[in-house]
Parts: C-alpha cells; structure tokens; sequence
C-alpha cells in the first residue's frame, strides 16, 4: 500500500516529478558512491537529461535539482534559499561536493546533458547518472526514471507493481471496490482504515504527529503566500497576486454570496505561487497540483462551522486512500498521462477528504472522489515555457473549487451513482495512454506552443 508517509512528501518546488524526483536520484547515486567506498576515486560526474526532463527541465529546475542532489541535500530539509545559493556557487566555481564531502569537476554546462533526442523506453522522465575517474574510466552508472509525486525508481523497475509491502497490512486494498468491502467488513471509516494499515507499519503517535507536520506545512505555505509579492522567476515575468487579492478580499465592506470562492481560490494560487518560486511545498500529490488539497483543507479549517484536528486527520487519511488508488492503477504523473494525474487526482483526493471531515459516509466518499475526476478527464499537460506558472497556478484554484463542489454533491446524495470510482480510474489510465505526448508535460503542444514567448 501507499502510505501517507509517501504520498504527502515536503519538499521545494516548482515540481515533484522534475525537482523533487531527480534530487533524490541524484543523492541516492552519490549516497551509494560514499557506501560503496568509491566516492574518493570519482573526479568528475556527468547527468544525462530524456524526454520530458530535457524539454521541460530548465524551466522546472531539475538541473539545479540533481546539483543539490548530487551534494546530498534532500527535497524535505534543504532550505529553499541555500538551494539557490548552492546552484549559483557550482556554476561558478565549476565544482561539486559530492554527497557533501569530495570535491569533483562539475561545470554544469558540460556535465548536466538535455537530451530531447534520445529514446524513454520505460518511462518519459528519465536520467542517467554516471561518475569517472581522473583517467576517464567509467565508476558508476545509474538509470532512474521519476514517475510523478516525487516518487522515484530505477528503470528496470518501472512498471513493477507499486504500494507492495514486506509486512502483511490488515486491509490491503488494491482499488476501490475492495477499499469499500474491507471498510464494511471491519466496521471502519475509510481513514480508520488506513489509519489501521498506518498503524501496522509505525506507533500511532508517529503517525498522528505526521499528519499534523503535513497539515502545518500546507498551512504555512498558503501564508507565506498570502504574504508574498514580485515576480515569480523564469522569463514569463508573472506577477505574484495572491496578496493582492488577500488584501482586497479583507477591504471588502460586505461580502458578497461567492465571496467563500474566492478564497478557496486565492488559498491554491498563494500554494501554487510558492511552488513556482521554487519554496517549500508538500507534494499533494504532486507539486504541480500543490496547492489543491491545502486550499480544501483550508477551507474546511476556517470555513466550516466544527472544524477540528481530527477532522483534518480524517480529510488526510481519506485522500491518502484516494491518492493510492491512482498511484496503484494509473499514474500521478503529468509526463505519463496529462494533468488530469496531477490536478485532476489532487482534485479527487481533496474532494473525498473533504467530504469524510463533514461526516460523509463511505459510499458517499467514493462518490465525491469520483466527481472530482470525472470532470478533469481529457485535461492536458501544456505548461508555457516549461514553466508551473501558466496555465497551473490558475488550474489549481480551479481543483480546489471544483473538489468542494463535488464533495457538496456527493454529501446532498446517498452514495450511489453510476461511474464508479474504479472505472473512472482506469479511464484516466486510458486516456492518458491515448493522449498525444506533446500534451503531456513537453512543452510541444498546445498553450505551451500556441501563446508564444517574450
């Protein structure tokens, strides 16, 4: 099973797939030269870029990403600002700390490849890590592919069954049909379920205390934008404008009857903003759909009328099954199947987390979860300048909206419907199959072509 310690990963922005993925390939290659006792004979290292991380890399910071991985820095404790002060450093010294303690060549220009030519045979975000000697001899070779959310694997292990565990979980579900039966026979919630399979594999209080670090982190990120202005970096010149709107939104005399969406809103676009200015943001599932689940989250802590802790915890741990679902039998992965795996699953996920805080039932869960991808299906990947900026920061307000309205939906029915959340997977799967690749985070088609650049 997924876990919610996987799936909700902190880490830094812009991207979880591009960013967060290729920093911890590159830090468990350099980790593995230090274990392996080959660290001191490497004089120069050399990453190679494919497919949608050569086409999209630059603009998602993935060659500043696999910097910091190769100097040991991790996604969850790197500080944002000396990540940037690092990248700048390597480039202008032309050297490396590896794994943060032996000094290598490393001219990024020359050693960071953006190969868009080359074959992805097992999976479209894909680099190659390799490490020589001062005579030029070859010492280590890695092939990772990063295959959405941060998650990362070798490349021969794409496609191998994910959310296996070593130890037997009580309930281990595998789709959603089985989620609900094992939900009925135990006389459990959805997040008493998991909270239960969670509870298998670490003490009660870890997990508790996880879910509360996640929560605050998606908090802090939506005031830190909300407390942010400027430009967001990358060329687009895309002004910040979540504080702006925050400050209108307080100078207001009265409210107005929609007033509740514009700050729905407005909390996804001060996540989104930060993700882009490269801040520290919880992988939801991903970070290009960031800022989707803070802002419902957000919104059930200070809009609804007994929000608690625990309900937050119940919001987490019903998105987590939900998020586990897709990640288990389709992707999370804009590269593999279009943003209807990044914002349409963060959609989903808010949706039935939501709906479980306000005292939905199982079926009624399901059904919320179903609405919330429903109405993405077909959304492409197509992110000017391979930037997460445009049309992103927007496509997250408008998850968020869309996750409360199917929660709201699914709470004025009885849990039965016709599209069960199974099928609506598995047509996502297929679609993202059938889905031209330059509508899927290359940066070759559609906004990303037809709006050119300044």
């Amino acid at each position: 099973m997924i876990s919610v310690f996987e799936l909700f990963k902190i880490g830094i922005g812009p991207s979880s797939s591009h960013t967060v993925g290729p920093m911890v390939a590159a830090a468990r290659f350099a980790g593995e030269l230090a274990r392996s006792g080959a660290l001191a004979q490497v004089a120069r290292v050399e990453v190679a870029l494919f497919g949608s991380l050569a086409w999209t890399g630059k603009g998602h910071g993935t060659d500043k990403a696999v910097m910091l991985g190769l100097a040991g820095e991790r996604p969850d404790s790197v500080d944002p600002d000396h990540a940037d002060a690092l990248a700048r450093r390597v480039a202008g010294e032309q050297r490396l700390d590896l794994a943060g303690r032996h000094t290598v060549s490393f001219d990024p220009a020359r050693d960071i490849l953006f190969d868009g030519v080359a074959a992805t045979p097992r999976h479209p975000n894909t680099l190659a890590l390799r490490a020589f000697a001062r005579n030029g001899a070859l010492i280590a070779e890695e092939r990772w592919c990063s295959i959405g959310g941060g998650f990362v694997v070798s490349e021969e292990e794409v496609g191998q069954a994910t959310g296996r565990d070593d130890i037997a979980l009580p309930h281990p579900f595998r789709n959603a049909a089985q989620l609900l039966d094992m939900s009925r026979a135990a006389g459990l919630s959805i997040a008493g379920l998991v909270a239960a399979n969670e509870r298998a594999r670490r003490p009660h209080a870890e997990v508790e205390a996880h879910l509360d670090r996640i929560s605050e982190a998606m908090m802090a990120c939506i005031d830190r934008g909300l407390a942010s202005s400027g430009e967001l970096p990358g060329g687009l010149k895309v002004r910040r404008r979540a504080r702006a709107i925050r400050d209108r939104l307080l100078a207001r005399n009265a409210p107005t009857p929609h007033e509740v969406m514009d700050w729905v809103s407005l909390y996804a676009i001060a996540v989104n903003e930060e993700n882009a200015a490269g801040g520290r943001v919880v992988t939801a599932p991903t970070n290009g759909a960031a800022g989707v689940v803070p802002a419902t989250l957000r919104y059930y802590r200070d809009h609804c009328p007994g929000a608690s802790r625990e309900g937050q915890h119940l919001f987490l741990l019903t998105a987590t099954a939900i998020g586990a679902l897709f990640k288990m039998n389709a992707s999370i992965s804009g590269a593999e199947v279009g943003c209807q795996g990044e914002v349409g699953v963060a959609c989903s996920m808010a949706a039935g987390g939501l709906a479980a805080a306000l005292g939905a039932s199982n079926a009624q869960v399901e059904n919320a979860a179903e609405i919330g991808m429903e109405h993405h299906l077909g959304m492409t990947c197509d992110p000017i300048g391979g930037l997460v900026q445009v049309p992103c920061i927007e496509r997250n307000a408008f998850g968020a909206i869309s996750a409360v309205n199917a929660a709201s939906l699914a709470l004025h029915g009885d849990g039965t419907h016709i599209v069960s959340l199974d099928k609506v997977i598995a047509t996502m799967r297929e679609t993202g199959r059938d889905m031209a690749s330059k509508y899927k985070e290359t940066s070759l088609g559609g906004l990303a072509v037809n709006l050119p650049e300044c």
